[in-house]
């Protein structure tokens, strides 16, 4: 049985998080086919007053540290992830939810090539966008599974950085969750937890259990 475009796009996040990538610059050149289009967003996101970093391997712009956008590349389309993306009014209805019944905040806006990028409509959904930021405009994550799950603080601060990541923790069952949780705290030393969170971060993005391969 074939993979779904979202399966098949899950994978390709967690083989972009595994390359490690440091810079914009980086990513972009590792994406040749879809350099110019990435190029063109990436200069749309500069001209704005975000700031540019790197998360999970990918760019990401932020207000106050507060995630804003993120940019994609797949075999298919380039994307705008818009972390709080479901308060936008969306005048064109060209965003789509990748994971229906799952993500609540996450929004996003496919371009196959660069010819479907219309610089000026992007730059007001992106200017949206940072304004609904400033505006303190965002879902709020709470858990509510079970007050026996007890998440670690390392754990818990990166779920807290990060939306996408937060989202897809909370789609996985509470036993999922719970080893997880269990694998971060059964590490002693702080170092030992911080190693375990950086492997375990591209699982869940991919939707994949710590332990899935053994079942």
């Amino acid at each position: 049985m074939g993979l779904s475009t979202e399966a098949r796009d899950y994978f390709e996040v967690l083989i972009i998080v595994m390359k490690k990538y440091t810079t914009v610059e980086a990513f972009i050149e590792s994406h040749e086919e879809r350099r110019e289009a990435l190029e063109l967003l990436r200069k749309i996101m500069l001209s704005t007053s975000m700031d540019e970093t790197i998360k999970w391997g990918a760019p990401v712009y932020t207000i106050d540290k507060k995630n804003v956008i993120g940019l994609g590349a797949f075999k298919s389309y380039v994307g705008i992830w818009f972390y709080q993306g479901v308060f936008l009014t969306d005048p064109k209805q060209v965003l789509v939810n990748a994971q229906e019944d799952k993500t609540r905040g996450l929004r996003q806006w496919r371009f196959e090539g660069l010819d479907d990028i219309d610089s000026n409509l992007v730059k007001l959904y992106v200017e949206e966008a940072i304004l609904n930021q400033k505006q303190g405009k965002e879902i709020k994550i709470v858990k509510s599974v079970s007050k026996t799950l007890i998440v670690p603080e390392i754990l818990k601060k990166a779920l807290s950085e990060d939306t996408i990541l937060s989202e897809k923790f909370e789609a996985f069952t509470f036993f999922k969750q719970k080893e997880f949780t269990e694998y971060i705290d059964s590490a002693k030393r702080e170092t030992t937890q911080e190693k375990r969170v950086a492997k375990i971060i591209p699982m869940i993005l991919a939707g994949i259990g710590l332990n899935d391969k053994y079942r």
